[in-house]
């Protein structure tokens, strides 16, 4: 079994995200002591944004690869293959303008990959990446849950992460992080009495 854990918030020790990324992180070691245990920082080293280089070396089967996209196809495939290879994916998301940040929307980018986590068929799109557990880690300044007209974060990796076939897909959030302290304790307590369920 392998846990991935994917880190995107920017804000070090205060950051919400990874507070949650930590608890997820301790409830499913203690639940699979045995689980390999795979850690990306995107902050710390992050991917870059994809050019027509990687986009190539992302999406085109590797015997049409040319000898710079072959040089940049390795590195490209191993993130998606990290994430093929978990069982449990948590995803540190807070939300930076609305959506995600853009370090993990380039994290993203490597995991769409036609033929390999989706597919088009006569009746649309099918999700090939199934069969593994994604939880995001959701930080928010303000409360978004009940004004969905300026939520574009977690829409966006729930439409994504459906897209590519995960349909065990669960979110444990912070809101209100903006709001001070003790909404922060507020919302770190019942977080964590929702990482408990999972």
């Amino acid at each position: 079994m392998q846990i991935l854990r994917i880190d995107s918030s920017t804000t070090g020790d205060q950051s919400i995200s990874r507070k949650l990324t930590d608890e997820l992180l301790a409830h499913f070691t203690a639940k699979h002591p045995e689980a390999k245990v795979v850690t990306r920082d995107l902050v710390a080293e992050p991917l870059p944004h994809i050019d027509p280089i990687t986009t190539s070396a992302i999406r085109t089967p590797p015997e049409t690869h040319e000898e710079a996209v072959a040089a940049a196809y390795p590195e490209q495939r191993a993130v998606l293959d990290e994430f093929l290879a978990s069982d449990v994916v948590i995803v540190g998301a807070p939300m930076y303008n609305f959506t995600i940040p853009s370090q993990l929307k380039a994290w993203l980018d490597r995991l769409g990959v036609p033929g390999v986590t989706f597919k088009y068929g006569a009746n649309g799109p099918e999700g090939l990446a199934g069969g593994r557990k994604v939880v995001v880690a959701s930080a928010r300044g303000g409360e978004y849950s009940t004004d969905q007209l300026a939520e574009n974060q977690e829409s966006l990796l729930t439409t994504f992460f459906g897209f590519i076939g995960v349909d065990d897909l669960h979110f444990v959030r912070v809101e209100k992080a903006g709001f001070g302290p003790e909404a922060i304790e507020q919302g770190m307590n019942a977080a964590k009495q929702e990482i408990a369920k999972l």
